[in-house]
Order: structure tokens, then C-alpha cells, then sequence
């Protein structure tokens, strides 16, 4: 099943697996909120809005679901027929604009069972896949890839960066039916591998010998001291000695004082520690390795990843800072016709939104500067005010202050 979702015209659902069926859905542009539910499962849940933002290639067609306020919880969803990915290839795949510049929050998407009640969507709803960018703070930044297996939640063992700039950019991951899989952004490969050795849902094929232990004799020492190599005999490796010149005092009581001893000077003829020279060991044989045998707990699983009742979509995420846009979300069994529909969507309007981000964030810059400049003038306006109100309260009546001469005249004649 292919699951396009054209935020400004709803909906289109195309199968491509099995069935055949062709649907289109809910074409007004407000159809949105018919299609998506926003889940009660606690009321203080962040909202939605459709928009396309503050810079954008067409204000229409690039119009996405925005998170719309800080320090919030959300979740959405939206409900599809069931489908399974048994012996066949699954694609997800999505943009997200994280305009706001996130500092911590999500941009993933979830993949959820039919049995998944939507108005009581939250965090400990059982899901299948959670995909997308994770964000906090600078060096935490990476590309969640969880997969459900047998009841629990595996992450994958890879570290994958994921985008941190405000520019739109594409996510797809691939699980392909051979039990490898595939990471891209903005339609280029980051990660790839299989499913058993990127995940740990099976016990490791291979484990050490219980029974293997390294010989006693077994020599790892790459380099040693020669064992011919001797001290000269003249070597001085005494940093102090006795000075030889100096003499016992005539007043040395050894009964009251003790035995005297010469005081100790520096050595002229120090040379150092001496070490024998280091040569490469003739016995060496290398790092010895663990022998390893057959895991008899492992047992293969051909049924890794392999979801039968694929039906609801969802973003069910925490943000910081609100602002993060998602749109072209693509469900598909065909990963060329995902390659094509991202370039087709994203691609053709990446350069365009990049140069209205930069023009959008210029003139922010210049708003700002004005502003900061318009407000130190006013505060130097005011400060001057103040300053003249101080001068004028100290001002003097000049009749005042003749009268005052004129005493001071007569009070030096008297």
C-alpha cells in the first residue's frame, strides 16, 4: 500500500501490494482534520495547524502539519487499510522542517497496528516501526530507527546523524524481505546492513569458547629489553654522592651526634637511569584470540520485521520548541517509486524554500538590528532627559545668587 499524503489536498491512498484498489480521499483542503485524529488520552496535548510555514517553494503546495506550541505533547494519527510486508519491501518515508531551529524534540513517524484505539494514542501505545530524526541538544542528534519484535523495542546499534539545520529535508527507511535494510537522506544512503547484525532481537550467532583458555606460555609482548644488552661498568646512575671533600667537623661528638656522614652534592658524572635498549621480540605470536563456537541458543528467525496488520499512521512526539513541519509521507513497497516521488515532491522544491530561508532569515536579522538600534536610542533619550531634569532642578536664581555676592562683599569689608 502506497500512502501519499498531500497535506494541501488530503489524501491519496494507492495500493501497489496486492490489492489494486484506488482511492481518493477527502480532497478539500480542510480535510485534514476529518482524516487525522487527535487523541484524548490526556488533555494537555499540543495542536496541530496546516501551514507551510515562514519560508517556503509554494505556499500552497507545501503546506505540511506544524506543531504549534512550545513544551508540549503530541498525538495525531491517521488510520489506512490494514496491509502486511510479508516477502515484500516496505518504505517510509517523510520530510520534516524543523523551522524553529529544534533544540529538543522529535520528527519522527510511527507505524501502528489495527488494533491501535486512536483517541488513546500516547507514548506506551504498542507500535511497530518509529522512524525519524531525534534532537537534544547539539551533540544528540540522530536518526531513530526502533523496530518491534516479539513484545519488546529494539534500537538500532548504529549511530546515525540526521539533519539539524531548518531546511526541509527527506527520510526513508527500507526493510527489505531478505532481512536487510536501508537508511537515506534526502535520497542518499547514511546506513545499511542487516537486520540481525544492527539490532540485537536474536542472540549473537557466534560466542566464545567456554572451554578455550590461553596457554600459559602464550607470549603477546610485541617488544622486550634485550637480555644481552649490560650496564657499562663506568655508567653513573647515582644522581647524589658523597663530597669528597668535605671533612669531619673537630667538635663531632659520635656519642651525642652519631656517626657523620659526608654531605651529598650533585654527581658530575650522572648519566641517568640506565635501561637496556628495547628490540622486537623474537618470541612474539601475536594477540591471542578467543576461539568461538556455535551459539546453541541461536535460533534463525526469517519472520524479523515481518508486520500483518499495518494500519495506522501517527506522530506521537515531545518537542521543546515548537515549529517542526512534516509533509510527503510516503508508504510504498516500490523503493524507486519512493526515490522518484521524493524528488518530485521535496526535491524539486528544496533549492527554492533554502533561498527563501536565507532571504526570510536576512531580513529578520536586519528587523532585529533596527530595533535593537531604535532601542538604545530611545534609552539614550531617556537618559538624557533624565540628566536635564537633574540640571535644572540644581539651577540657582541669579538674583538669588547676586544677593548672596553682595553679602559675602560686605561681610569681607566688615
Amino acid at each position: 500500500i502506497l500512502l501519499n499524503i498531500n497535506m494541501l489536498k488530503g489524501f491519496v491512498l494507492l495500493s501497489t501490494f496486492p490489492s489494486s484498489t484506488f482511492t481518493r480521499l477527502l480532497t478539500e483542503t480542510d480535510g485534514w482534520k476529518k482524516r487525522w485524529v487527535e487523541s484524548k488520552h490526556q488533555l494537555d496535548y499540543g495542536k496541530f495547524q496546516l501551514t507551510a510555514g515562514k519560508f517556503y517553494s509554494d505556499k500552497e503546495k507545501d503546506k505540511g502539519l506544524q506543531t504549534g506550541k512550545d513544551a508540549k505533547f503530541y498525538a495525531l494519527s491517521t488510520r489506512f487499510k490494514p496491509f502486511s510486508n510479508e516477502n515484500e519491501t516496505l518504505v517510509v518515508q517523510f520530510s520534516v522542517k524543523h523551522e524553529q531551529g529544534i533544540d529538543c524534540g522529535g520528527g519522527h513517524v510511527k507505524l501502528f497496528p489495527a488494533t491501535l484505539n486512536q483517541e488513546d494514542m500516547h507514548s506506551e501505545s504498542e507500535y511497530y516501526i518509529m522512524f525519524g530524526p531525534d534532537i537534544c541538544g547539539f551533540g544528540n542528534n540522530k536518526v531513530q530507527v526502533i523496530l518491534h519484535y516479539q513484545g519488546k523495542y529494539y534500537e538500532n546499534n548504529k549511530t546515525i546523524k540526521c539533519k539539524i539545520n531548518k531546511d526541509s529535508h527527506l527520510y526513508t527507511l527500507i526493510i527489505r524481505p531478505n532481512a536487510t535494510y536501508e537508511v537515506k537522506i534526502d535520497n542518499k544512503k547514511v546506513a545499511a546492513g542487516g537486520l540481525e547484525e544492527d539490532w540485537d532481537f536474536l542472540p549473537p550467532r557466534k560466542i566464545k569458547d567456554p572451554y578455550a583458555w590461553k596457554p600459559r606460555k602464550w607470549d603477546e609482548r610485541l617488544q622486550i629489553e634485550d637480555p644481552e644488552d649490560k650496564k657499562p661498568e663506568d655508567w653513573e646512575d647515582f644522581e647524589y654522592i658523597p663530597d669528597p671533600e668535605a671533612k669531619k667537623p673537630a667538635d663531632w661528638d659520635e656519642a651525642m651526634d652519631g656517626e657523620w656522614e659526608r654531605p651529598l652534592i650533585p654527581n658530575p658524572k650522572y648519566k641517568g637511569q640506565w635501561k637496556p635498549r628495547i628490540i622486537d621480540n623474537p618470541n612474539y605470536q601475536g594477540e591471542w584470540i578467543h576461539p568461538e563456537i556455535d551459539n546453541p541458543e541461536y535460533k534463525p528467525d526469517p519472520t524479523i520485521c515481518r508486520y500483518y496488520n499495518i494500519s495506522v499512521l501517527g506522530l506521537e512526539l515531545w518537542q521543546v520548541k515548537s515549529g517542526s513541519i512534516f509533509d510527503n509521507v510516503l508508504l510504498t513497497n516500490d523503493e524507486e517509486s519512493a526515490e522518484k516521488v521524493g524528488n518530485e515532491t521535496w526535491g524539486t522544491r528544496k533549492d527554492l524554500e533554502k533561498q527563501w530561508r536565507e532571504r526570510y532569515e536576512e531580513i529578520e536579522k536586519r528587523k532585529q538590528e533596527e530595533e535593537a538600534k531604535k532601542k538604545k536610542e530611545k534609552e539614550e533619550e531617556e537618559k538624557d532627559d533624565i540628566w536635564g531634569l537633574e540640571e535644572e532642578g540644581n539651577e540657582e536664581d541669579p538674583a538669588e545668587e547676586s544677593g548672596n555676592d553682595r553679602q559675602m562683599q560686605e561681610d569681607d569689608a566688615d
